[in-house]
């Protein structure tokens, strides 16, 4: 039986108040025969009817006591399990879509700002284009080109092993986000605008199915203060980024984070045209000490921005060198926005407590070198999800770390792992020094390097299957690496032992 609350309540009054009438009438005929003399079958026809309406009355109360009875049967069988997404960017809107297309799960999103713009340089793969349905008015810009400048102003442009219908998207995370979580509404999660404070969890959670608590502050438009509520849910997924208190309530460890600082720059149409299908990266000393500088061009400006790990108190130094090495190109321009975010550099030692598993930044989802994550942190949240749901079997059970572990981890671990790799040891022997950045440019200008750069980019499978071009390769490296030391300028030295101490 489905009955409301309101419902219920009027029943019961209108049965008590029945049952209340007719105990009143049986007590007011006694008092009435004890003080006047009635006829006989007038006391009768009183004493029946009185005696009737009371029988009705109390078989009403015990009939709405059984229909209490089953409604609440009834919700007990059609309870369903409450899964927490918290974080509202592309690996929590991924993760609960999924979640919300099982009708089986109550979906919970929980997002501080919805309007929120993440310092991101914006790339996506082609890949993600189609494997997640992005369409064309979420793409800004259709990159083909990308212009590599060295420390010394050598300049290479690589794209052309890209085929007719191949781009790098470039996108504005506030448009991309918003369109991925409205996505997971349609769907039917229920999305929170509220700050995760803090989450209770507890002792047992590993071996029991008692829920967690999630408490935090839950924002109105307009209104600048929070209201304080706490939610109970039985499985959390974070999505929460690098700062994320998900992981840091199931103590999933620490990881080294890099500073990303970016600007976004207005500059006047003519301008504008330049980066029409162009994206440029700048590498040397100057605008980062172990990463790159960028220009990523967006739908009316350009983002301009640097990262780095190992000398952070300097990002606003090294920002001001990318402004200076894209010179002309921008100058002009207005800063419409300044962005600034921690960008993990390596998994969280755990990524998987009890029922709670992290996904894209909070995970530490980001790779080396190119420092791309957003396909990452959608695919994670996507395949955390799917893998989470048969564990669950259409509701009816809850999965333990063991089976999250030997799933979704090792899942990930296995298609992605090698990609990580690769770009690791990259980013080691080519941002190292301003003579290996030489070389790294210098190499970009083989064919076959661009080839197969832009195959694992765009495909997100790790490329080089031709054992003599990669023999080759190895030989221009080395080549390349002693010609670029050998005309470089040595990296300026710079200390920050306070700074140094952080990281792990």
């Amino acid at each position: 039986v489905s009955s409301g609350s309101a419902l219920d309540m009027k029943f019961t009054a209108a049965a008590l108040f029945s049952f209340i009438a007719s105990a009143n009438a049986l007590t007011g005929y006694t008092k009435l025969s004890n003080s006047v003399s009635l006829r006989k079958s007038l006391n009768m026809k009183f004493t029946a009817a009185a005696l009737f309406s009371f029988i009705a009355s109390a078989n009403a109360l015990t009939g709405y006591t059984k229909l209490s009875n089953s409604v609440s049967s009834g919700s007990a069988l059609d309870m369903k399990y409450r899964v927490a997404v918290v974080g509202g960017g592309p690996s929590g809107a991924c993760a609960a879509e999924i979640f919300a297309q099982d009708k089986s799960i109550e979906t919970t999103l929980f997002e501080r700002k919805l309007d929120n713009a993440k310092p991101c340089g914006g790339a996506i793969p082609l890949c993600m284009v189609g494997e997640f349905d992005i369409p064309e008015s979420v793409v800004d810009r259709k990159v083909r080109k990308m212009n590599l400048i060295s420390p010394t102003g050598v300049e290479v442009d690589i794209g052309d092993t890209l085929k007719p219908d191949e781009y790098i998207g470039m996108c504005r995370r506030e448009i991309m986000d918003s369109y991925l979580r409205d996505r997971a509404i349609e769907y039917g999660a229920e999305v929170i605008q509220g700050l995760v404070t803090s989450i209770d969890v507890p002792e047992d959670h590993k071996v029991s199915e008692n829920p967690y608590t999630i408490n935090f502050q839950e924002f109105a438009s307009g209104k600048p203060a929070g209201v304080a509520k706490s939610r109970e849910f039985d499985l959390i997924i974070g999505a929460d980024g690098a700062n994320s208190r998900v992981a840091k309530a199931m103590d999933a460890g620490e990881y080294n984070f890099a500073i990303a600082f970016q600007e976004r720059i207005k500059i006047d149409d003519d301008k504008m045209k330049f980066y029409e299908e162009m994206a440029e990266m700048y590498v040397g000393d100057d605008v980062s000490p172990d990463f790159y500088g960028w220009v990523f061009p967006k739908y009316d400006h350009v983002g301009v921005g640097t990262g780095t790990v190992v000398n952070r108190p300097a990002i606003k130094q090294y920002q001001k060198a990318i402004r200076d090495r894209a010179g002309d190109k921008i100058s002009g321009g207005k800063i419409i926005k300044v962005e600034a975010h921690p960008i993990p550099e390596h998994y969280r030692p755990k990524r998987v407590q009890g029922r709670i598993a992290l996904v894209g930044d909070a995970a530490g989802y980001v790779t080396k070198c190119s420092g791309e994550g957003i396909y990452f942190a959608a695919k994670s949240g996507r395949m955390a999800a799917q893998e989470i749901l048969k564990l669950m079997k259409n509701g009816s059970k809850l999965p333990t770390q063991a089976e999250i572990e030997s799933t979704y981890i090792s899942k990930y671990d296995k298609l992605y792992g090698p990609t990580y790799t690769v770009l690791d040891i990259l980013q080691k022997v080519f941002y190292s020094s301003n003579g290996a950045r030489e070389a790294f440019v210098e190499l970009c200008n083989s064919k076959y390097v661009q080839q197969v750069t832009f195959d694992s980019y765009l495909y997100k499978t790790v490329q080089g299957n031709n054992p003599l071009d990669d023999l080759k390769l190895l030989g221009d490296t080395i080549g390349c690496l002693v010609k670029g030391y050998a005309m470089a300028t040595p990296d300026a030295e710079f200390s920050n032992p306070v700074e140094s101490k952080k990281r792990l």
